[in-house]
């Protein structure tokens, strides 16, 4: 049954733009029109820099071959070859093969059949949704530059997700250039991923990457001289309590900074004000230590008593607690899972939003005195006696994107 081609040409568009695509061939025209080529050819290469999506166009005398990097230049690339007239695209990826041909009413016949060979029904193809559509794809070019696993590479996608998911939509709603700073940055996967993907995005930022060691800053530094974006994302060695930030970053990002780090992360982020904190913990030893030299509330000792129970009770306690400071501190907050536990055991999100509207301490208090514990977080910032309300008229108070739950990778 014919579908309509916008549909069509949606999904094509998906599948070029896919880590998994093979190749893809355009061809033949539409009635009434003509392309400009006589026929293209997609498909991903390997070149010195990365992978990059080459495009081989055909006017019928020579062919014309040019290689874009993925993201932004691709996307575009992509848009432009499907507003040519042509009448048939043939699509391969590992999972499936598309073929669309465009009726003389302008519709889309489109046939898929699975990679082992087998039909698949009309209608969005099964397994399109598997197909893994990357806010920053691993074979961009700065993951050459970067390195790191693809298990690395998919938490960096996950904690993108979570950021496209918590900043308004409209990016004119957004303070231009927005700050950013990454604290506990390390190797600066997500500070040069965050930078690269809200500038695809059309936001101008500045994003400054904090780390202790100095060596770390020097490496970075040097990277970011090589991607030329050294003016717009600089780094600072520095403790994450100590580190000099200026100006004043709106946006605060921590992935697994270890153990206490992430409170200092979201103190520091506190005592600024950000407008928005994205924090991953990565391991939490210091609520676990207090459980163990403490006493478990009547009834509840035999979730302490073994060692492996006790750490694993510890971290939804920290994180518990660690969210309700916040709220307390005028933070709306929501404790999500934003990749897939088989790509880091360490899969929790804090995603918070300032309000201004404070929580109420009454649970908190009963939980720390329940279980005679004190989190690292309450001895960094100070309590929760007033919050400043959002600034007159920003819309990231009334921000309904930031009540969505992330995707997962």
């Amino acid at each position: 049954m014919p579908e309509p081609l916008d549909t069509a040409l949606a999904q094509v568009r998906d599948l070029l733009l896919a880590p998994d695509l093979r190749r893809a061939v355009a061809a033949g025209r539409q009635r009434g029109a003509a392309p400009s080529m006589g026929r293209a050819e997609v498909r991903p290469v390997a070149v010195k820099g990365g992978t990059r999506l080459q495009i081989v166009t055909d006017d019928g005398s020579r062919p014309y071959t040019r290689n874009v990097a993925y993201g932004a230049e691709a996307a575009r690339a992509v848009d432009a070859l499907l507003t040519e007239p042509f009448g048939n695209w043939h699509v391969q990826t590992t999972a499936l093969t598309m073929q669309v041909r465009v009726t003389k009413k302008g519709d889309a016949q489109v046939h898929r059949s699975a990679a082992d060979g087998h039909l698949v029904a009309d209608g969005p193809a099964p397994g399109h949704d598997r197909v893994k559509q990357w806010l920053l794809d691993p074979g961009d070019p700065l993951f050459t530059v970067l390195g790191g696993t693809a298990a690395k590479r998919r938490q960096v996608d996950a904690f993108l997700r979570a950021l496209a998911a918590t900043l308004p939509g409209d990016p004119q709603h957004l303070p231009s250039p927005l700050h950013v700073v990454d604290l506990g940055c390390g190797n600066a996967y997500l500070t040069f991923a965050a930078y690269r993907y809200l500038r695809d995005r059309g936001i101008k930022a500045r994003v400054v990457g904090v780390d202790v060691r100095a060596d770390q800053r020097a490496r970075n530094a040097d990277i970011a001289r090589r991607l030329g974006c050294a003016d717009e994302v600089t780094f600072v060695a520095g403790s994450i309590d100590d580190a000099v930030v200026d100006p004043t970053p709106e946006l605060v990002l921590a992935l697994h900074a270890c153990d206490t780090a992430t409170d200092q992360a979201l103190a520091r982020a506190v005592r600024w004000g950000a407008r928005w904190v994205l924090a991953a913990p990565c391991c939490h030893h210091d609520i676990a230590a207090q459980l163990k030299r403490g006493s478990a509330p009547e009834a509840y000792g035999e979730m302490t008593r073994h060692a492996i129970l006790r750490e694993r009770f510890a971290d939804v306690l920290t994180d518990t607690l660690r969210a309700s400071l916040l709220r307390q501190h005028g933070y709306r907050v929501d404790v999500v899972e934003f990749t897939d536990s088989a790509h880091t055991p360490r899969n929790l999100l804090l995603r918070a939003r300032h309000t201004g509207q404070r929580g109420d301490p009454a649970d908190y208090d009963a939980l720390t005195t329940a279980w005679g514990v004190t989190p690292a977080l309450a001895l960094m910032i100070a309590p929760a006696t007033t919050a400043a309300p959002p600034a007159a008229g920003d819309p990231t108070a009334e921000n309904p994107r930031a009540d969505q739950t992330p995707a997962t990778s």
